[in-house]
Formats: C-alpha cells, sequence, structure tokens
C-alpha cells in the first residue's frame, strides 16, 4: 500500500490517479463511497443516525510543477504548485505527464561547477531561471512528444525501504500517509459498532489553499474532523529546538498551533486523554508558518471543532522524504481508539 499510494503521482489539481488507489483500498472496507465536484473521495462507515459525523481527512494531492513554456531549443519552463525551496531542485530526475498520456522522464537542468563563479555557488537559482530538459532537439519536438503549457510535472523517488526496516523513504510522503492512515483506520474499525457515522476521506488541492477541504467538509457538515498530515521532523542536524522538538518514531504529533488554526482545547485534551489512557507516544507541535486541512475544516457550516495530527517527516517538500514505520502504527492506534469513543455525549462536551 505504502508503495501504490507514494509512487502514483498526484500533483495539485490532477489527483485523480491517487483517488483511485485509495479507492481501491477503502472500497472492501466501508458501507458507502461519496465524492465532491473537486474530486475527493469519502468513505463511509454508517452509525446510528442520530449520531455524530466524524471526518478523518487526508489530502491526495502532492507537490510538483506546471509547464509555462516550450523554449525553441526545446526545454521546458515551469512553475511550482505547491511551496518549494528552489535549493531542492537542481539536477533531480522529473517526468513530465504529457498531453497524449505518455510520461517523459526528464532532469531540472544545472550549470556544472566548473564554469560558476564562486559568488555563483553560494546563490539560491530562482525557479524562474530554472528549466527542465526531457532530451528535445527543438520546440517542435517536444511538442511532437506531446509536451504542451499546462501538463503537470512529478517528481521521481521509488518507495525505498531503509537499511533501518523502520525507516521508509519515497516521495510524496505527504500527505500519502495520511491517506494510509485513513485507509488503515477504516480497515482496522470495518466489523467494529460504533456511536458516529465515519468518513475516512481524501481531498484534493491542499498544498495550494486547503482547497479540497472545504468542498469536502460543506458536503458532508461534520460534527467534528481530524486533519491527518506529515509534520517537521527536528531531529536532523541543522534543526534548533527552537523550529522543531518532534523526532521520527516517537509517535504522532498533536499540533496545538500553526497558521491555520489554533487547536480546539476540548478536542485536544479528549485526544490526549485517549493517548494517555492506552499509553500511546505523542509529541506536541507548534508552528508559525505553514497549516493543514483542519484550517479549512473547522470554519465549515456553522463550525466544526477540528484538530490536526501530523506525522513527523524529515525533509517535506522534495523529492525524497523519511518517516518512522511506529508513527504510522501508533497513529493508527490514537485514531480506532479515540473514534470508538466518539458519541453524543462525548462530541456534546467538546464546544467552545
Amino acid at each position: 500500500m505504502f508503495k501504490e499510494l507514494t509512487e502514483t503521482t498526484g500533483v495539485v489539481g490532477n489527483e485523480k490517479p491517487v483517488k483511485e488507489v485509495m479507492k481501491k483500498y477503502l472500497e472492501p472496507n466501508c458501507d458507502e463511497l461519496k465524492y465532491d465536484n473537486l474530486g475527493g473521495i469519502a468513505a463511509i462507515k454508517k452509525g446510528p443516525s442520530n449520531g455524530p459525523k466524524v471526518m478523518l481527512t487526508s489530502h491526495l494531492d502532492e507537490v510538483g510543477f506546471l509547464v509555462t513554456d516550450i523554449t525553441e531549443d526545446g526545454f521546458l519552463k515551469f512553475i511550482g504548485l505547491g511551496g518549494w525551496w528552489e535549493h531542492v531542485l537542481l539536477a533531480q530526475r522529473v517526468e513530465v505527464f504529457t498531453s497524449s498520456g505518455e510520461v517523459i522522464e526528464g532532469v531540472i537542468g544545472s550549470k556544472p561547477p566548473h564554469i560558476l563563479k564562486s559568488e555563483d555557488r553560494k546563490k539560491v537559482v530562482q525557479m524562474n531561471d530554472m528549466f527542465i530538459d526531457i532530451g528535445a532537439e527543438s520546440k517542435e519536438e517536444a511538442k511532437a512528444f506531446g509536451v504542451r503549457p499546462g501538463n503537470v510535472v512529478g517528481v521521481i523517488c521509488p518507495f525505498t525501504v531503509m537499511k533501518n526496516p523502520k525507516l521508509m523513504m519515497a516521495k510524496a510522503w505527504d500527505n500519502r500517509i495520511g491517506c494510509a492512515i485513513v485507509i488503515e483506520v477504516m480497515r482496522r474499525l470495518k466489523d467494529e459498532s460504533l456511536d458516529c457515522t465515519l468518513y475516512g476521506v481524501g481531498v484534493t488541492q491542499e498544498e495550494v489553499g486547503l482547497r479540497g477541504a472545504k468542498t469536502m467538509a460543506n458536503l458532508i457538515n461534520p460534527d467534528i474532523t481530524f486533519a491527518i498530515d506529515v509534520g517537521i521532523a527536528g531531529d536532523t542536524p541543522g534543526i534548533s529546538s527552537n523550529e522543531s522538538r518532534s523526532k521520527i518514531g516517537s509517535g504522532p504529533q498533536i499540533v496545538l498551533y500553526d497558521s491555520s488554526l489554533v487547536s480546539h482545547p476540548d478536542l485536544r485534551n479528549f485526544v490526549v486523554d485517549v493517548a494517555e489512557e492506552f499509553k500511546i507516544p505523542y509529541q506536541f507541535e507548534a508552528l508559525a508558518f505553514g497549516g493543514t486541512d483542519a484550517g479549512a475544516t473547522h470554519t465549515s457550516g456553522n463550525g466544526a471543532p477540528s484538530l490536526a495530527i501530523t506525522i513527523a517527516t524529515r525533509y517535506i517538500h522534495s523529492h525524497a522524504a523519511v518517516l518512522h514505520y511506529d508513527d504510522f502504527e501508533n497513529t493508527v492506534n490514537l485514531f480506532v481508539q479515540v473514534i470508538k469513543k466518539l458519541n453524543n455525549e462525548v462530541t456534546n462536551k467538546i464546544t467552545f
């Protein structure tokens, strides 16, 4: 499942291939599937008709690029879809999804160090000065390949279990790990009797403004929402404790604050109490920047108490990210126990 989810490309606005993978795994473990008009999918496990509606949200999309122009020499100009730091781009392999349906591999071009001036080596090359080389010798040949402005570009990194088998490297962990958690929670609760109706959701266009979470929340009108996403791992050289204290393998991150959401205190305390009751490790996180789909769902309808729970991940928004299997397992266990406890009595206490 991890391999299929991460190696399938679903750049922002083009998430359908990932939705089909998620559907494959969700369909056997739910009562019904629903879709919104932006391409999101919701698997429903029905509970009492008068029970609360709980929305467990992941996003299908990954950061990528969009072709904007083809030079006369056949090189592709592009813009980013989602947040990129240009340092991670040069000389990286990419795949261009052409209008003809063919996928063409290419590389983001870079100058060799032999011809760089010393001051240029210290500069960050801006994305609008970069290009993609697909091996075309002219604009006409690139067009003949099926390339045109508007084609999306994804990054290449095969799913890899590292030497320590608990660590997994892949592209698009942001947010295919969230999709995997939703799938596994639905699977483990398939034969459970719940006091709530559970919606296991994959939404679109998170990376460009939390858009699909808004349309899905409008469709479902949930009483409680959780956003599952990746978070910052602070356990690599160069990251200070002021930037992140989290470590991979130390449990899910309960997000206190980010630029999209101040976490709901009652819901947060409820989740922490469940984690402690079942001895599930967790860690707190707060970010001055960034956000999750909870930033959109908490303002849906009349307001839905929301909480973001994230997986500490190294090197997010790059070609290759690394996370820890135990964090997947502990987050699944936490959600299973939380959802089993969510009923009208609990939900009514989670208010402002």
